[in-house]
């Protein structure tokens, strides 16, 4: 049986899906937008600000699952431009100092019209 994770202190799904769902001892995250839970708005259009914003939404989803970015062992990273790789990476560095797996691709927009979107896959064991 799938166990699904939810907290208020990430945003909540904006479609018929769930935060993260556990498989054996592998947590699913769905792709984290740089949405502020507490008002339900899109962070500003700074690419910075809504990558810093992501990371925190994933903490907050990792946490509720008793994780940490130490768990994470693959991303995939959305970018509607990747003009804004480096500033990116920058705070993604900052985050994921573990060095987990990871894919980054521009696509040609986001939901909300977000700058970016990440996916997140961790492991328990």
């Amino acid at each position: 049986m799938l166990n699904r994770i939810s907290t208020p202190k990430a945003p909540a799904a904006i479609g018929p899906y769930s935060q993260a769902v556990w498989a054996g001892d592998f947590l699913y995250l769905s792709g984290m937008m740089p949405i502020i839970p507490a008002t339900g708005e899109l962070a500003p259009a700074k690419i910075a600000v809504q990558a810093d914003q992501i990371m925190k939404n994933i903490e907050a989803v990792l946490s509720e699952a008793g994780l940490t970015q130490e768990n994470v062992v693959k991303t995939t990273c959305f970018l509607s431009d990747m003009a804004n790789f480096a500033a990116f990476n920058a705070v993604y560095g900052e985050y994921f100092t573990s060095k987990p797996a990871r894919s980054c691709v521009a696509v040609k927009e986001l939901p909300k019209g977000a700058l970016v979107e990440v996916e997140v896959i961790a492991y328990k064991g």
